[in-house]
């Protein structure tokens, strides 16, 4: 396994106990499911400021059609 740096700790994963080891696999499990949910906000993010757009001008068209 290769070298790890948390905070001012540099250390070779091998290096680590089982327990260590453990827990450094649910660090790495942790981060990615942060980033892939990270990215997946963004999405929504992004289809909320859509749908909202579109809301506003079909309300816009609407109020027009009734002025």
């Amino acid at each position: 396994m290769p070298r790890i740096k948390i905070e001012d700790l540099d250390f070779n994963s091998e290096d680590l106990s089982d327990l260590g080891k453990a827990h450094l696999a649910n660090l790495d499990f942790v981060e990615k499911q942060l980033r892939r949910l990270q990215g997946e906000v963004l999405a929504f993010q992004t289809a909320r400021q859509t749908y909202l757009a579109a809301l506003k001008a079909e309300v816009a068209k609407t109020a027009a059609v009734k002025g």
